[in-house]
């Protein structure tokens, strides 16, 4: 049912600070930040050859990724996204084997602009797991 791994996002308590890190320590092509409202963040992606890094930054004071920055506050990975041929495929075979999708089971627009579902950790070996419809 997975395919390629779309991207991994890390939160970082300074979004300018983490994608200075990449594009110039590491050399990566580093995007611009865009707000992503729908999601409560803000986010970079840096491309690389066979996948992205999200770079993840709260938008506001009700983003989920305060509660992550608090309990961790350097940062660090927030989850790994896979990509589906048809999420509402996917969802419903891991609805009948019992995962739970967090929010209402209804794929958002994420951001790439394609539908996206997140899993519940506590069903993937404590990893928050994100589909996105190719």
């Amino acid at each position: 049912m997975i395919g390629r791994l779309n991207h991994v996002a890390i939160a970082v308590p300074d979004l300018d600070a983490a994608a200075a890190q990449y594009r110039n320590t590491l050399g990566a092509d580093v995007g611009p930040a865009q707000d992503e409202p729908d999601h409560g963040v803000t986010v970079v992606f840096i491309t690389l050859p066979n996948t992205k890094i999200e770079l993840l930054y709260p938008l506001g004071e009700n983003s989920p990724i305060n509660g992550f920055l608090e309990k961790n506050p350097a940062g660090g990975i927030h989850h790994i996204c896979y990509e589906v041929d048809d999420i509402l495929a996917a969802r419903d075979k891991l609805l009948a084997e019992g995962a739970r999708i967090l929010g209402s089971g209804e794929p958002k627009i994420g951001a790439h602009g394609k539908p996206v579902l997140f899993l519940h950790p506590k069903d993937f070996n404590g990893c928050l797991v994100e589909l996105e419809q190719v």
